[in-house]
Formats: structure tokens, C-alpha cells, sequence
């Protein structure tokens, strides 16, 4: 008989992906970047100086995706959960040191995400100078659409980015009012790590977020990419 300590236990990986529109394929996912503060409204309401300081990053897990139609389970040890709606960039070819004239041809498709947080800890972090993953990182913490392909959409550089939460308006925004623009989060961003295919970057979320009760419906989106909708549970 072999004993507990002996025995060796292998696990199948369970690989997170997000469905493709209108295709049966699926966008297997790598890594989950975030672009902190890249729309200046967002930024003053967040009480810092909008202006063109270098992009900064954080991580999500690529489990934390929770698919569009979903219920986002309201997360424990919190109670202040912030919406942040956001266009998503899905990479599609990767590479390193990446120039932003051709930063664009790397990129498969686009989405429409919620980068969810649990504010209250977040600003507990904050003041005592640690890492965010708490407050960014936990279980369904990313809500996602379908991802697009650019073959069909092209590379949006405006359109109106909104959330409303129970139909009522939180968030209002354009695209084109991104601080650093889609072709330049890529090419800063893999100076830093080497992208590769499977990788998605939520590129920043507009003025108006604040926090979401139990019940409540999001409905949120990018004009000429997608629209998400989620329900708050518990």
C-alpha cells in the first residue's frame, strides 16, 4: 500500500478563455494586464494629476474572467465594490520591445470589460504602501464580453465607453480621450513583459465609477465593439 505521503497527485489544467463572436472558437487566455489611470477624468477623481506620466500596470488572474450574462458573486472581506467599465484589448501575436507603428498588427481582437474592485481595501493598500491584489485580483473580478475580431471591426480609436446600472447613467466617456493610446499601452507595456498570444489588456476606465449593491443590474459598452450586462449577487 502506498502511503499518503508517497502518493503523487496530477491535475489536468483547466485552461480560462473567453468565447469569440460569432464563431464556435474559443480565445484561450495567458495573462490579464490592467492600465491604471489612463483617461484624465478618471484620474481627477481618483485625486491624482492627469497628466502624461508614464503608464502604470497591474494583474488580474486570467480565472478571474467572468463571461458576459453572468452573475458576479459580490466577493467577501469587502464592502465597497467599484465598477470600472473599459474597452479590452485581446493580443493575437506577441512579441517584445513592440513599435507603436506596428503595435496594432499584434492585436486579434476587442471586448468590453468590468474591472471590478474592492475599493475600500484598495485604499487600505494604498495608504499603507502594498500591492493591490486584493482589491483587484479576486474570484470573477474581471466580467467580460465575447471578444471581436479586428478582421471584423478594425481598431476603434473613438466611440462613446458608458455604464448604466440599473438604467440608470454612471459612467460616459470616449475612447478617444485614452492618455495613452491602445498601439502605445502595447509597445510600452512589452518593454516590460513579452507579450504573447492569449494575453488581454483592460485599458482604462472613464470618470463616474463607484460602487454596485447586491441586485443590481450593469449594463455597460464601446460603440462599435460590444456590450456586457451582469447582475450583482450574493
Amino acid at each position: 500500500m502506498t502511503s499518503p505521503q508517497n502518493e503523487q497527485f496530477v491535475f489536468s489544467p483547466i485552461v480560462p478563455s473567453l468565447a469569440v463572436a460569432d464563431s464556435t472558437q474559443r480565445f484561450a487566455l495567458r495573462r490579464v494586464y490592467c492600465v491604471g489611470r489612463n483617461y484624465a477624468e478618471h484620474a481627477r477623481e481618483m485625486g491624482h494629476d492627469p497628466d502624461r506620466e508614464a503608464p502604470f500596470f497591474f494583474t488580474k488572474h486570467p480565472d478571474s474572467l467572468l463571461p458576459d450574462g453572468n452573475v458576479f458573486p459580490y466577493p467577501p472581506g469587502t464592502s465597497e465594490v467599484h465598477h470600472e467599465i473599459e474597452m479590452v484589448v485581446a493580443i493575437g501575436r506577441g512579441g517584445a520591445d513592440i513599435p507603436v507603428e506596428t503595435a496594432l498588427d499584434h492585436v486579434f481582437g476587442y471586448a468590453v470589460g468590468l474591472d471590478m474592485t474592492r475599493r475600500d481595501l484598495q485604499a487600505e493598500a494604498k495608504k499603507a504602501g502594498r500591492p493591490w491584489e486584493v482589491a483587484k485580483a479576486f474570484d470573477a473580478a474581471a466580467p467580460c464580453s465575447a471578444i471581436v475580431p479586428a478582421s471584423r471591426i478594425g481598431h476603434p480609436g473613438k466611440g462613446r465607453i458608458w455604464l448604466d446600472i440599473n438604467g440608470e447613467p454612471r459612467q460616459q466617456g470616449d475612447i478617444a480621450s485614452l492618455i495613452w493610446s491602445v498601439a502605445e499601452v502595447i509597445a510600452y507595456l512589452s518593454r516590460l513583459f513579452e507579450l504573447q498570444p492569449g494575453d488581454l489588456i483592460f485599458t482604462g476606465t472613464p470618470a463616474g465609477v463607484g460602487p454596485v449593491q447586491r441586485g443590481d443590474r450593469l449594463r455597460g459598452g464601446v460603440e462599435g465593439v460590444a456590450t456586457i450586462e451582469i447582475v450583482v449577487g450574493d
